[in-house]
């Protein structure tokens, strides 16, 4: 197949090494013109997938337009820039073009899940998500990994996973969109609360804690909107979440642990040095609990460290102390498991 792969970030370049490793066609399109000529020069994403040898089959352009006479669209960029790349390929795109997009987060101002920007941009485009726990840097290394991928209807979600999946990246189909997206971009906010945690010299009970209370905050404002309650029980939602609340290579989980151990916001953005989406999803996700009526104390807990100046500390003693109440019988639906 001929794949266009929209954004030379970690996760753009793994996926468009690993298609090329495939034997598909890939253009892999940048931003910078400079970022594309280092690319070109070296093989090699230097800032953000250093040591891994990018194939020669794949080319580079930083022309937008050459990008949509393919037979996929891959979008790969973060949330903030989502919509304004779409609005730059839309005019290119031909009627029922398929695309996927494979980045994960909300728009803050919608409040849009990335697949909700993409096809208002985009109407006349048949728009996919993948997602599920991935880090580039092990994807790129061909180890085994294993991602779920939704669309409306069963027909463009198996020619997604037909032209993604290989002997070391297994693809699940799904047909609740939402559901894969909000798991995708909602454990990122429980990620960064995970980071803290272990800033703070926290155990594994408190992480355990965090990621069993997460994903049952996750799941109920999921299925307020929608989304099927089973989704967050899959590989967007609790296997995205375990990989990211445990991983070193979590940029959201290591900015957590930068805030828990002093620096600030500011800091440890810039020792980071890319882009931490549960930092912006933090504010859409309370922006949603607001909007739909769901109680959602640990997203709460992680706005008022970004956002109030809150200590780390003080929140997990917030949390601590709520007044207490019984688990339901699923452990994360109904009143009894707020």
């Amino acid at each position: 197949m001929k794949v266009s792969v929209i954004g030379s970030g970690s996760w753009g370049t793994a996926n468009a090494v690993m298609l090329a490793k495939m034997g598909h066609s890939v253009i892999l399109w940048s931003y910078s013109s400079q970022e594309c000529e280092d690319l070109k020069k070296y093989r090699e994403n230097k800032p953000f997938l250093p040591g891994i040898k990018i194939p020669e089959t794949i080319e580079f352009t930083n022309n937008i337009g050459e990008c949509a006479d393919v037979d996929l669209i891959v979008m790969a960029v973060p949330s903030f820039a989502a919509r304004a790349t779409a609005k730059s390929i839309a005019p290119h795109v031909k009627d029922g073009q398929i695309i996927a997009n494979i980045a994960k987060g909300l728009e803050e101002e919608s409040l849009f899940t990335l697949s909700q920007v993409i096809g208002s941009e985009i109407p006349n485009a048949d728009v996919a998500v993948m997602s599920g726990p991935s880090h580039a840097e092990e994807v790129s290394r061909s180890q085994p990994s294993t991602n779920v991928v939704a669309a409306k209807n069963i027909e463009t979600a198996e020619f997604v996973q037909d032209i993604f999946m290989n002997p070391y990246f297994r693809v699940y189909t799904n047909a609740d969109i939402l559901g894969v997206e909000l798991g995708g971009a909602l454990k990122n906010i429980i990620a960064l609360c995970a980071g803290i945690s272990d800033g703070l010299g926290y155990g594994d009970n408190t992480k355990a804690a965090l990621m069993t209370r997460g994903i049952a905050e996750m799941t109920r404002l999921g299925v307020a909107m929608g989304a099927r309650a089973e989704t967050f029980g899959g590989l967007s939602g609790v296997g995205d979440l375990i990989v990211t609340c445990c991983s070193a290579h979590s940029r959201n989980r290591r900015c957590g642990m930068l805030l828990g151990q002093g620096k600030t916001l500011a800091q440890a953005q810039e020792e980071i040095k890319m882009v931490v989406e549960g930092v912006n999803a933090t504010r859409a996700a309370k922006a949603l609990a607001q909007k739909f009526g769901v109680e959602m104390p640990i997203v709460n807990q992680c706005y008022s460290v970004l956002y109030e100046g809150q200590l780390p500390r003080n929140v997990a003693a917030n949390l601590m102390g709520r007044t207490r109440r019984g688990e339901s019988e699923y452990g994360f639906l109904g009143e009894a498991g707020k």
